[in-house]
């Protein structure tokens, strides 16, 4: 598959919209001070909501730290490399798994009431609560690129500290944090390779 040219007739999406998506689209180390606010968050929740998850079951929560006190209580718990951007990014979210979102299967996934029932082992429930949620925060990325934002995911933090710190009930597992607003200044360095279709796909 080297070398196969790109054709638009293989998309719905115009060039443009691909671009926004993907290509163009990069991982932002700085923003301006342009606020995001919670209407662009809703919208953006809005769309990426339809991501499909096992049984529905749709385990990705979002903790959204605005106030300065806030911040203040999140910044100890990340790696030191990620401290000054964090706290000058208009936006933080913590992207955590409900590791009970089976309670709501029977709302979520009515045709298979039983559902709840099958996930009743606590560290099965809680590897697919961890797994539908990483799926979820995949569309997530995409949803923030296409409302024109930018967005810094980061695994660098103390995710069992952050977790005891605004989760404190138990049923919150912490899994990222992302600075999510419009990138700024030198907001990334030179696009890293990415691996040829070769090495990636193979067909048997």
């Amino acid at each position: 598959m080297t070398g196969v040219p790109l054709r638009d007739d293989l998309f719905m999406l115009d060039r443009a919209a691909q671009d926004l998506l993907f290509r163009a689209a990069r991982t932002a180390n700085t923003f301006t001070d342009e606020p995001v606010g919670d209407e662009q968050i809703a919208a953006i929740h809005d769309l990426v909501r339809y991501g499909p998850t096992a049984y529905n079951g749709q385990p990705l929560r979002l903790l959204l730290i605005r106030s300065p006190q806030a911040r203040q209580r999140l910044l100890p718990y990340l790696s030191s490399g990620n401290r000054a951007k964090t706290a000058a990014a208009p936006l933080v979210a913590v992207a955590a798994a409900d590791l009970d979102y089976h309670e709501r299967l029977p709302e979520l996934y009515p045709h298979r009431p039983q559902a709840r029932d099958w996930l009743a082992d606590e560290e099965q429930r809680a590897a697919q609560a961890r797994f539908n949620a990483a799926l979820q925060l995949g569309y997530l990325l995409i949803g923030v690129r296409a409302a024109g934002l930018a967005a810094g995911p980061m695994a660098g933090f103390d995710a069992a500290g952050v977790t005891r710190e605004f989760f404190p009930d138990g049923r919150h597992e912490a899994l990222l944090v992302i600075n999510i607003g419009r990138p700024g200044p030198q907001a990334w360095g030179d696009r890293l390779p990415r691996l040829p279709t070769d090495e990636v796909i193979r067909t048997i």
